[in-house]
This record gives structure tokens, sequence and C-alpha cells, in this order.
């Protein structure tokens, strides 16, 4: 590791000084204002003469208010890794190596390609290099080369188009579910790059398909709080470590849709940043369900009957996730919504409640969100989940195009599948300055995440940039 630059150190004692400098201020300016006033009383003056006091202070409080109001927080950019043509995985290829593991019996052979043909994915999706290994390769190290080869190439991507520097993050949000190594994976980032002593940095881990846009919402409270910052969300998955060699069909699953991929996002409220910046951060919404035994227990890593270790994936999936889903557009639509629909919104929930119709929701009214809200990125689960979501949320086939685009193209990708989203809306050139975008994020749990994002920019250049470039011309068409 390099040492620390004396540009880091620099940028250290600045913010002490400076955040020592506005006590030092804000103590003389109530001395000042208490001895004052006492000054006054001693003196015997007219009563009048109290308000000068009191009215400096009430214009140092406003002024203090208004220098500490949270700056808006901006996305500048945005990279996803477009991965290498040697880790792609034809269907034919995945169930002739899987066979030639002689772990796998004949039945979960026939399930496996079925699920391939059923997930809504092409043969052009991708693995990592240890999983092309007879048998995969699944060690501790290959998982950690896995990291590089994942995180490394959209970082440089990233500071490449935005002249953003390592000593320039204040804080750095990494999350994988699966792979916690000891260092952290933010531990690695940190090395590599050689950033800050005072980086504030995290490890988000067990959140699954959620967990870039929970980044997002933390990354965003965190910049609420620390002044003129900049923020770097790494979101992946580690598949290596992953992979399940048993027969549960539950946990089969997940070896024939999650795919490679992973996606850097750069945050800032910083004025200079401001200018350059793609989207504003409207809002984010957080709500989950795993106090309920059924919500926590649909999709759980565990190991099976002989200790193999894989992801569960359990029939009551689709209603935890539609529950989760529910209950996140319940509190989205009173911040969102017109208020006539608002209306209509609480008038259904206050009629289901009532008349206790049954768990599916029927005759709730759902609101349609696509009146405020110009474009949507969809959990990445599986084509039969995206289209199920899609009618739940009364979306239309263009509405839910950049998630079956996605899926087909690159599989799901875990938690960095909204970016691959959002990147082939660019891709397409539907963005325009002025929309909202929502980021959907669905994760075991269960979680759901909503961001809202507000395009600030005129985008150009974006269909020949991205993991899109050589493929955008392809799409609708493909998926039909």
């Amino acid at each position: 590791m390099e040492p620390i630059s004396e540009q880091s150190h620099a940028s250290l004692l600045s913010k002490l000084l400076l955040s020592k400098l506005s006590h030092i201020m804000w103590s003389c300016t109530l001395f000042f204002v208490a001895s004052s006033e006492l000054f006054l009383i001693l003196q015997k003056l007219e009563p009048k003469l109290h308000f000068l006091p009191l009215c400096f202070l009430l214009i140092c409080f406003l002024l203090k208010w208004l220098l500490s109001r949270p700056s808006p927080v901006y996305i500048v950019d945005f990279s996803c890794l477009k991965p290498p043509n040697h880790c792609r995985v034809p269907f034919a290829a995945f169930i002739e190596n899987a066979s030639q593991f002689k772990l796998f019996e004949p039945k979960s052979l026939t399930f496996m390609a079925k699920a391939l043909q059923a997930s809504g994915q092409s043969e052009n999706t991708y693995l990592p290099s240890p999983l092309h290994f007879i048998p995969p390769k699944t060690d501790q190290n290959e998982a950690i080369r896995e990291v590089h080869k994942l995180l490394f190439p959209i970082i440089d991507d990233l500071f490449a188009k935005t002249n953003v520097s390592p000593i320039d993050i204040d804080i750095l949000i990494v999350n994988c579910s699966c792979f916690c190594p000891s260092p952290s994976l933010s531990s690695i980032v940190i090395n590599k790059y050689s950033m800050r002593s005072d980086i504030k940095s995290f490890h988000i881990s067990g959140s699954g398909c959620s967990a870039s846009a929970l980044g997002i919402d933390m990354a965003q409270r965190l910049l609420r709080v620390h002044k003129n910052s900049t923020a770097m969300v790494l979101s992946t998955e580690i598949l290596s470590t992953g992979w399940y060699t048993g027969n549960e069909i539950p946990k089969l699953i997940l070896n024939c849709i999650f795919r490679m991929g992973s996606a850097a996002i750069l945050l800032s409220n910083k004025n200079q940043l401001k200018k350059n910046a793609k989207y504003r951060v409207l809002r984010t919404l957080r709500t989950q369900s795993a106090f309920l035994d059924d919500g926590y227990l649909s999709a759980i890593l565990e190991e099976d009957s002989v200790g193999k270790r894989g992801f569960s994936v359990r029939k009551n999936v689709l209603h935890v996730a539609r529950e989760a889903l529910r209950s996140n557009i319940t509190a989205l639509g009173y911040q969102v919504l017109p208020l006539s629909e608002t209306l209509r919104y609480v008038v259904s929930l206050f009629k289901l409640r009532i008349l206790k119709k049954d768990s599916k929701g029927k005759g709730i009214y759902v609101p349609n969100f696509m009146s405020v809200i110009q474009h949507i990125c969809l959990p990445c689960t599986g084509m039969s989940v995206i289209r199920e979501t899609g009618k739940a949320l009364r979306l239309s086939e263009r509405d839910i195009e950049p998630a079956l685009a996605t899926m087909h193209r690159f599989g799901n990708q875990s938690s960095s599948s909204l970016w691959y989203e959002l990147a082939y809306l660019e891709a397409k050139q539907r963005v325009k300055k002025g929309d909202t975008v929502w980021l959907l994020g669905m994760g075991s749990g269960p979680k759901c995440t909503t961001v809202l994002l507000k395009s600030v920019t005129l985008l150009s250049g974006e269909p020949k940039n991205g993991p899109w470039a050589d493929c955008i011309q392809h799409y609708p068409l493909l998926i039909n």
C-alpha cells in the first residue's frame, strides 16, 4: 500500500479546523448576546433596547439554519461492467459443464435446463472465470480475484468519466450479499486506490437485489450530514462462492439466473460536481418485513440435508414480494401522487380492510405512478416475475422493457441490474431533462427500497458508451 498523501492529511486537518472554528464562532456569538443583555439589565436602559440582542440572536439562528440545511445530493455518473466475451455461457455449455461435475442428479440437470429456458435470458449472459472450470474453483483466493475483475474496471472507468480521483472520495459503500472477506471489500478498494485515512467506509451484506438501492439511500443520508463531500457506491455479487453443488431444487434456481455484473455510482453534494451531474436524488424510501416468518424464510441462505450451502427460493416468494412491494408503494403513494389519486388510493385501502379482501388484494385500487414518473427500473428477477410486478403496478410493455431487456442480455445481476436498466434507458435516449426515474430494489429480508431520481442534464453520446454499446440496436425486438 502506498503512503498516505500530504493532500489527504491537509484535507483531514482543514475539516477539523473548520469544525472547531464554527464551534468557537457560535460560542462567541452566544457569549456576546448574553453579555449585551446583562449589560442592558445592569444599566437599566429602555426595555425596547433589549430587542436588539434578541434580534441579533434570531438572525444568527436563521443564518445557522440556512447554512446547515442539507445540500441537494446528485448522482454525477455511473459505470456498469461489460464482462469479457470469454466469460459468455450459452445454455448448452452450461448444462454440459454441469453434467461433467458428476455432482448433479439427472433430475437436477433437467430442472436447470428448463429454468434457463423459462428465465427470459439469452445465450449471451456471463459467468465469472472460476465457474468455467471443471470442477468450479470456489476457494477464497479465486473469489478475491473475482472481486478485482468486477470492481476495479468500473472504478477506473468512473474516475475517468468524472475526473474525480481516489483521494476525493469521502464515503465508500460496497454491497455484496454472500461474500464477506476479512479485510472487507471496502478495505480491498481502499488499499488498491490508496484512499484517504479519514474515508468513511461500509460493506452491506445479506440484502440481495435491494442492496444497491439501499446503498444509494445510505449514501444520500450520509451526504446530508457531511457537507461538501463525495460518495461512491459499488454494487456486485461474487458468484463463485455462491455456486450450489447439491440437488435440492429450490437451491438450484440461483445457479440458473444469477449472472456476472457490477456497477459503480458517484454521488456528491459539491457545487463543482453539480454542474456535470446526471441526476438529482429526489427521495428514497425503505420498507422491510423481516418480522414475518413467511417473508424471512422465503429466500434464505442455508445448508441442505448433506451440509452443502445454497440459497433457497421457496414457492411463496412471489406472494412475499407482492406484499413487500405493497407496503413500499403505500408509503410512496402519499409522497408523490397528486391529491386526487392519493384520495382514491386511501379509499381503496380503507375498503380493503373493511371488506377483508384476500391476501392477493383483489379490489384494491392501484395508483397510476407513471402519471408522475416517466421511467421505472424493476427488480431483474426473471421474466415471469418482471411481468407480474409490471401487472401489479399497472405498467405498460414499454415500462417493463428495460428490465426484460436487461434480463435477456445480462441475466439477473442481483443489485447491479438496476443500473444496467438505467444505462439501457440512456442508450435508447429516452431519459430527457426533467424526467423522473424510479429505481425499485427488492431483496432478501424481505426488503423493498425506492430511489427516485430526476434528470438534471441533457444526455448525449450515451448509445456509444456503456454495456449496451454493441447491442442496443437489437432491442426491444429480441425480447418480444
